[in-house]
């Protein structure tokens, strides 16, 4: 759930919106980096200075900038990376997304005709690698580029450029066995469907593959039935091993296959262990492999340290928590073998930390209480790591730079704000494109030291004109408990009149360290709501991550209590304010938002008077255990828990206005979750509103979205203004 709604579905509602609305994009849309050449110059976008408007995105051109002098060239007849990586394949061939693109950009694979084919850029007319058969899927170049590895009928297989050889590694695979492809819970919730279900990891020295082995038979299947008329008159039955919590999980193991003569050998963990294994880290030389295993509480990691010509193994890092623990997906291994960097949770907020492959805490390289984000680059030579950060302003992000013993701590930014920075091959410059709420910001050239060298751009703010024009407020709202200081983004209508009475709306995500409350700027440009005269909040719950483990650990055990406590305080902090209409309460979400909207239309219907959710999970019982034990542990060990969470359960408070949306090819969030609560709110004889979606999953685009926008606009405009 966390890895395509909450993220994939913000993108696909803003272009649909931008789209209905005319509207022109905001300032993410305009000048911008685009590469690094070497560690002086760079490829960046730009206005024209030379046609007018100066800010029209059809003005923009690309420069060769360079840092040192602050010159820069225009580049005629530029192309982006991916028209040049069209440039390798022959006229009628288009790049595909899943394509494999070599490490230098000088050569695909692509899947054309049922079968891999090989482009370069000495030669055009390509070369097929694989007859007809199975269909080859997620291929991937080993390192040095003369070596493929992709899964057919989910068994591994690699190719040899130079040899033209294709090898079958594993052979075992059925419709419940897979070697190097992920079963769908995996693919979900642990690798992520960025994955698209590949569970194989080449080795640094291209002679050796880790792959998952997996055995689907213990879980549960569910079936999906397409009844939409392009399936013909009898439909179709998809039918998908789903374990739901409590159920029986997938059985793993870790395999590393050495190419040299098709041998695997299994790291000896226990595969009838009920744990999780994922997201292998191969050291430098090839020889071993750390693997993360987590057990199925979890809330205790292990990572091991496996000698990839036996299997043995030995333990290099452990953490446990009370409530959970998450994968870790970005860790950092040293070039020079002495060990790896992680950024955990441990302390409460995200830091960093150096361990050595012995085990051994080399160093805490930070120690704040506020989230790091993200590791940026690491430079071994100088013993220094860049990262990014929050710093004491929870809602803006910075660049900082320590050493790996956690000593000079810099901050390369400055001013408030968000901060999205590039940092040059040889971390002499630093590209900072910015912004905050209450500027559109620009890009800033800086150097070693955090010092501004030049503005390079300054975006210009439209001057604000209150007839056409949306504006943004943001505040703190503190818990009823007294404990947290919730931001809040408060969008105003076009033409805001505080001495009138405007109905409110939630949007909302609301999932466990899912914040979303930037301080970034917001484009002036009236939507939909705005347009409407339609007040919109966004408030970042204890939960969100905002306040680190301290306020997400609240979540465990009982999702749904502290969402809705604590959005009830934001409601009633807005019954407050003179220009709220407390009768004219909506809220609205898609997935995990979805479920927070049938909670409040239910649970806190003292509150809300209107919802429309999307894709909801209504009862956790019925949502994948990966996901769902992380938060609620499994039904038998928090039955309470799991009640209490459960719309379904509150299904008899509602009283507000409630309109249901789900696709009926759901294969994340089923549409069984919406079929549980509107049999249940037929049978309490509770009016309510819903609409099916036929063959969509979770989420979807085309002319159903747009459908779908239309329809929930008339949704507020019929029960907020009786249009």
């Amino acid at each position: 759930m966390k890895y395509l709604l909450r993220f994939i579905q913000p993108v696909i509602m803003l272009a649909f919106t931008v789209a209905l609305s005319g509207q022109r994009p905001g300032p993410a849309y305009g000048p911008g980096f685009i590469k690094w050449i070497d560690d002086n110059r760079m490829l960046i976008r730009l206005y024209d200075e030379e046609k007018q408007p100066a800010d029209s995105v059809d003005n923009l051109v690309v420069v060769d900038y360079n840092c040192r002098t602050g010159k820069s060239v225009r580049v005629e007849k530029y192309r982006t990376e991916m028209q040049q990586l069209s440039d390798l394949l022959p006229e009628g061939v288009t790049p595909d997304p899943d394509m494999a693109v070599a490490s230098d950009r000088q050569a695909v694979v692509i899947l054309r005709e049922g079968d891999l084919w090989y482009y370069s850029a000495g030669n055009p007319e390509g070369k097929r690698l694989t007859d007809d058969g199975p269909k080859e899927m997620n291929a991937r170049f080993a390192p040095g580029d003369r070596k493929l590895a992709y899964t057919k009928d989910k068994d591994l297989y690699v190719y040899d450029l130079d040899s033209g050889k294709e090898t079958r590694l594993t052979f075992d695979a059925t419709d419940k066995i897979y070697n190097g492809w992920a079963s769908w819970v995996y693919m979900e919730e642990i690798l992520g469907r960025g994955s698209r279900y590949a569970a194989f990891w080449w080795s640094p020295d291209a002679g050796k593959i880790a792959y998952l082995h997996t055995d689907d038979n213990p879980v549960p299947l569910y079936y999906l039935n397409a009844l939409e008329n392009s399936d013909g008159t009898h439909g179709r039955l998809e039918i998908t091993p789903y374990p739901k919590p409590g159920d029986p999980n997938p059985k793993v193991k870790m395999g590393v296959v050495d190419l040299s003569d098709g041998k695997t050998t299994w790291v000896k963990t226990d595969e009838n262990t009920d744990q999780y294994l994922a997201w292998p880290s191969w050291t430098p030389d090839s020889r071993r492999l750390m693997v993360q295993v987590l057990n199925r509480d979890q809330n205790d990691m292990r990572f091991i340290l496996a000698d990839v010509s036996t299997g043995d193994f030995s333990e290099v890092y452990s953490e446990t928590r009370p409530t959970w623990i998450d994968f870790f997906e970005d860790i950092y291994v040293m070039n020079d073998g002495t060990g790896f960097i992680v950024r955990s949770y441990r302390n409460d907020w995200y830091n960093l930390y150096y361990y050595g492959w012995d085990g051994r805490l080399i160093s805490r390289i930070t120690d704040f209480d506020w989230k790091v984000t993200g590791i940026a680059k690491v430079d071994e030579t100088r013993r220094e790591i860049y990262f990014t950060g929050t710093g004491t302003d929870p809602l803006g992000s910075h660049l900082y730079r320590v050493r790996l013993d956690g000593t000079k701590l810099i901050q390369i930014t400055s001013g408030d704000g968000t901060h999205m920075v590039s940092v040059s091959p040889g971390g002499y410059w630093f590209l900072d494109t910015w912004s905050s709420l209450v500027s559109p910001g620009g890009m800033d050239l800086i150097d070693r030291k955090g010092k501004l060298v030049r503005s390079i751009h300054q975006e210009e703010a439209v001057p604000f004109d209150p007839e056409r024009h949306q504006k943004y407020e943001l505040t703190k709202i503190r818990t009823s408990d007294g404990l947290f200081d919730m931001p809040a983004l408060i969008t105003w209508p076009v033409g805001f009149d505080p001495s009138k009475k405007h109905p409110v709306v939630f949007t909302i995500y609301g999932g466990p360290d899912a914040g979303s409350i930037r301080n970034r700027w917001q484009s002036p440009q009236a939507r939909w709501y705005a347009e409407n005269g339609i007040v919109t909040i966004n408030v970042d719950h204890r939960g969100s991550g905002t306040f680190g483990k301290k306020g997400l650990d609240y979540v465990h055990r009982c999702l749904g209590k502290w969402e809705i406590s604590d959005y009830a305080d934001a409601v009633k902090w807005l019954r407050q304010q003179p220009w709220a209409d407390s009768s004219r309460i909506g809220i609205t979400g898609g997935s995990y938002g979805g479920y927070v909207t049938c909670m409040a239309l239910t649970a806190g219907s003292d509150y809300w008077t209107h919802g429309i959710a999307d894709y909801s999970v209504t009862d956790w019982r019925l949502y994948d255990n990966v996901y769902t034990e992380r938060y609620m542990d499994t039904p038998k060990s928090n039955p309470d828990g799991y009640e209490k969470s459960s719309a379904i359960t509150h299904a008899g408070s509602l009283k507000g206005k409630l309109l249901i949306r789900h696709g009926d090819m759901d294969d994340n969030v089923h549409m069984q979750n919406s079929i549980w609560l509107i049999t249940t709110l037929q049978d309490l004889n509770k009016p309510f509103e819903m609409m099916i979606y036929p063959g969509e999953r979770h989420g979807w685009g085309g002319p159903k979205r747009v459908f779908m926008i239309k329809e929930g606009n008339s949704f507020w405009m019929k029960h907020f203004f009786g249009k």
